[in-house]
């Protein structure tokens, strides 16, 4: 999941950065591209070894048919690992795509200013991408994230097994729905199709 995250947020400043370069991208160069997968999963690992340390703990998730954080402890020890992964691997993912793509959308705004037409329908489809994946993101991640607070923080008992299932499913199938927007929104891929 947290890989997951961490690599949205990624291709969102890179997909910013490529498409507010005024050169043409060199794609016999994949530097950025090895950084980026590196990053990724160097920074989602030092997130996701602390509970097999002993800061926070790892244990069945929801009906029991799953693993992960330990949300149901009560302990400072689990309570500063969920409010740390919150910040670091939800909150900062979240700001830095938000950031990214209305710097895209900004970009794009600018350059439909000065060349009218097919600017205005390209700047409409590139609002249209930022929204949808956006609303994508926060519809896969928030409830999870909201699930695992109130299992932290809450009552006990007050999320059931059965009432964590389906923000789980949701957090763990968000790795599809990026590509299958950015084919659709994307008016070269999906001329190709």
């Amino acid at each position: 999941g947290i890989i997951s995250l961490i690599s949205l947020a990624v291709l969102s400043y890179e997909r910013y950065c490529t498409m507010t370069r005024t050169t043409e991208a060199d794609t016999t160069n994949y530097r950025k591209t090895w950084t980026g997968i590196i990053l990724s999963w160097t920074y989602s690992l030092l997130w996701t070894v602390p509970p097999l340390f002993g800061w926070s703990s790892y244990g069945p998730e929801g009906p029991g048919i799953t693993c992960s954080v330990n949300w149901h402890s009560k302990d400072a020890n689990n309570a500063s690992y969920i409010i740390c992964l919150f910040i670091f691997c939800l909150v900062i993912p979240f700001a830095i795509i938000v950031y990214s793509y209305g710097k895209l959308l900004c970009a794009v705004r600018q350059v439909s200013s000065i060349h009218k037409g097919p600017c205005r329908s390209r700047e409409q489809r590139v609002l249209l991408m930022v929204v949808v994946m956006v609303a994508c993101f926060l519809l896969c991640w928030l409830p999870y994230a909201a699930v695992a607070l109130i299992a932290t923080f809450g009552k006990p008992g007050l999320i059931t097994p059965a009432a964590s299932i389906i923000p789980a499913i949701l957090a763990k199938s968000s790795t599809i729905y990026n590509p299958i927007i950015y084919v659709f929104l994307n008016k070269q891929v999906s001329e190709m199709l």
